[in-house]
């Protein structure tokens, strides 16, 4: 049976996703439910969906470990190249699930369908980077599943479960903001080292999370607007109860500002911490 029959609505085709622990498998329902939501062929949700699971389907490895044990090392060697792109290949691997979840886990929520629009576009690809990054990791003669991986994605996650609004602050206009961040300055190491191919898939990556941003940005602005609350503060306010520790600069102001998240966001947050 092909991932496509499988497919009985969108929140069953992401559920289905999030379920799978092949990677390939994940991926391509991802993708799959993407493109049948888009010419419109499947419902929002059905009877026949399966349950959301606590935690998104993973094969044996990579081994997960916490943050402050996963070593670093310098990109100009192989070893700390391969290392590098094991560890965006498991951030985009969280970035799918992540995409799939705010669309399975709020599928009933009063929001229009270019919501899930977005959603299920982000979901699109951030699969295709966690394909051209593994691609790359196996010219390397290398995997994914090869190194260690830390939790700390989902489980920054794990807490805006019930809650819409503080989902949307945490994930795209926290987490994936911070690739914003740090992206370029990981571009222009690789260049130096002459690795221009991981430099290429990283410039993919980097223009399409621009846009994740700023799907983030805006269904944010969207909830608080509806709520007649003020955008900058309340994203102070779910940070502060759903974040731990500060925020980290340097900021890509410019790269931010252009995904529709300004200063007054997040620089008053530099030193707030509840850890």
């Amino acid at each position: 049976m092909t991932p496509r029959s499988r497919i009985a609505s969108l929140r069953g085709g992401a559920i289905d996703a999030i379920r799978a622990t092949d990677l390939d498998e994940k991926t391509t329902l991802a993708q799959e439910t993407a493109t049948g939501w888009f010419s419109r062929k499947l419902s929002l949700r059905s009877p026949l969906d399966a349950p959301l699971p606590e935690r998104p389907g993973r094969p044996d490895k990579p081994e997960l470990i916490r943050p402050t044990q996963v070593e670093k090392r310098s990109l100009h060697t192989v070893k700390g190249r391969i290392a590098l792109l094991h560890a965006i290949a498991h951030i985009e691997l969280n970035a799918v699930d992540l995409a799939l979840d705010i669309v399975a886990r709020f599928a009933t929520e009063p929001v229009p369908n270019s919501f899930f629009d977005g959603w299920m576009q982000v979901a699109f690809e951030e699969a295709k980077h966690f394909r051209m990054v593994r691609a790359r990791l196996r010219d390397l003669d290398a995997d994914y599943g090869d190194l260690p991986a830390h939790d700390g994605l989902w489980q920054a996650a794990h807490s805006t479960r019930n809650d819409l609004t503080a989902r949307l602050a945490v994930v795209p206009l926290i987490l994936e903001a911070r690739g914003l961040d740090v992206t370029p300055s990981l571009q222009a190491k690789m260049r130096e080292t002459g690795d221009l191919e991981s430099a290429a898939v990283l410039d993919v990556i980097y223009n399409d999370e621009k846009g994740h941003v700023a799907i983030g940005a805006k269904w944010f602005r969207f909830l608080c607007s509806r709520e007649k609350r003020d955008p900058a503060r309340t994203f102070h306010e779910l940070v502060r109860a759903n974040f731990r520790g500060p925020l980290k600069p340097p900021f890509n102001d410019i790269a931010r500002a252009e995904a529709g998240l300004t200063p007054s966001f997040y620089r008053s947050l530099t030193s707030t911490s509840n850890a």
